[in-house]
């Protein structure tokens, strides 16, 4: 999940989500006769069957477009993936802005690397990165979701009781100490129910409002524009193109501010970056909705540290930071206010940072 850094990530801009104490479960074996066959626990009867040969952009449908994506990836970097038996469990909740497609992608990007480690793969192949980069490779090409590489990121870099600070542009990360347990904080996930509301079309159009920003500013990326900048050039982007790029140029700033207060143990200084994210969000970048709303506000009314929307938008999660003697009255005051909404009863998860994609067994 992201801690802060909304719609940055392909804008070379900065990030600092985590991984969280859910996932993915992998289970893998090789076979001989070229075969990718995929099954999940989650949704039975939905399986894959076909050559691994033959999978690739338009060929699969589903989920089993993700691994079938990383399968594709990985020969296309010239990995000798041949045939698998592959069958995949979870507790990660699908489509509530948690990064379960990551999740998949890269627990099978780390089972196949490891199932095939003997048939000298490229070298690249194991380093986390790669497969990172790989699995994003096969989201945008073959599951055709153009998102940017932080999800991938963390879920094979996240480390347990940190989060990642990820520079979009160089790849180049930090480990961020977050001690939630020092602090007496918990880190809520309010899962909204909510159904994703024009999540493609609108993320297609919010990445084509940042693309058309920078061309308008003559930047190489939204990262190098500053406030300034922006509103200087209000004239020219027009309205709602301004406040697209005020979003982005202005969350990049919040996550190296929450870079700093979290190296300095500073939760305090957190809470309202995390508030001021969620505003730019609903207001200036129009990704929130009624319900997203409605978590943070009643989140913070039963006495949060910061509250936001997290993921993509239009539906989806939020996130709540709570002082642990805050913990049951904040979840029961969101559920009040989910019902009063007349809104479908959110699901609230209790999550602490975790560590990324790895062989258990």
């Amino acid at each position: 999940m992201n801690l802060i850094g909304e719609h940055t990530d392909y804008s070379d801009g900065f990030v600092l989500p985590l991984a969280i104490d859910r996932g993915v479960l992998a289970v893998a074996a090789r076979r001989d006769d070229g075969r990718l066959r995929c099954w999940s626990s989650q949704q039975p009867g939905d399986d894959l069957d076909t050559a691994a040969s033959a999978v690739g952009p338009g060929t699969v449908e589903g989920w089993a477009a993700y691994p079938g994506g990383v399968v594709w990836a990985l020969r296309q970097a010239g990995a000798a993936i041949g045939g698998v038996d592959l069958l995949v469990d979870g507790d990660v909740p699908a489509g509530a802005g948690l990064s379960s497609s990551a999740a998949l992608e890269c627990a099978t990007a780390v089972a196949l690397a490891d199932l095939y480690r003997d048939t000298a793969p490229p070298a690249e192949l194991a380093d986390p990165k790669e497969l990172a980069r790989l699995a994003r490779r096969a989201e945008n090409e073959v599951a055709g979701m153009p998102c940017g590489v932080m999800d991938q990121m963390v879920s094979m870099l996240g480390q347990a009781g940190h989060a990642l600070f990820l520079d979009t542009r160089t790849l180049e990360t930090e480990q961020i100490p977050l001690d939630l347990d020092g602090a007496a904080l918990r880190l809520l996930v309010i899962d909204t129910r909510a159904v994703h509301r024009h999540v493609s079309s609108g993320y297609a159009e919010r990445r084509a409002a940042v693309e058309a920003a920078t061309r308008i500013l003559g930047v190489a990326a939204l990262r190098d524009a500053t406030p300034e900048q922006v509103e200087a050039a209000a004239g020219a982007l027009g309205d709602p193109g301004v406040r697209r790029a005020r979003h982005v140029v202005s969350e990049n700033a919040r996550v190296l501010a929450a870079v700093e207060a979290l190296r300095e143990g500073d939760f305090e200084r957190l809470g309202p970056l995390l508030v001021a994210s969620h505003a730019s969000m609903r207001d200036d970048f129009e990704i929130s909705c009624p319900e997203l709303d409605t978590a943070v506000e009643a989140a913070m009314e039963a006495g949060a540290v910061g509250a936001r929307m997290t993921g993509g938008g239009f539906g989806g999660s939020a996130i709540a930071l709570v002082p642990l003697d805050r913990e049951a009255a904040a979840a029961d005051r969101v559920r009040k206010a989910f019902a009063e909404a007349g809104f479908t009863a959110p699901e609230i998860l209790p999550v602490r940072p975790g560590d990324g994609a790895r062989r258990l067994s």
